[in-house]
């Protein structure tokens, strides 16, 4: 499971439809607001 980096929320890598990729690393949403919130400002979320 990858953990969505806007709202923390556990995602299926193998069946997420909302990826993104950032820095050579792929990141997995659930919904489209938190893509969309993501690569508005991905630093944001950074750890």
């Amino acid at each position: 499971m990858a953990v969505d980096p806007v709202c923390k929320m556990d995602v299926d890598e193998k069946n997420a439809k909302l990826v993104s990729g950032y820095k050579g690393k792929k990141y997995y949403f659930c919904a489209p607001g938190c893509q969309k919130a993501f690569e508005n400002n991905p630093e944001q979320y950074m750890e």
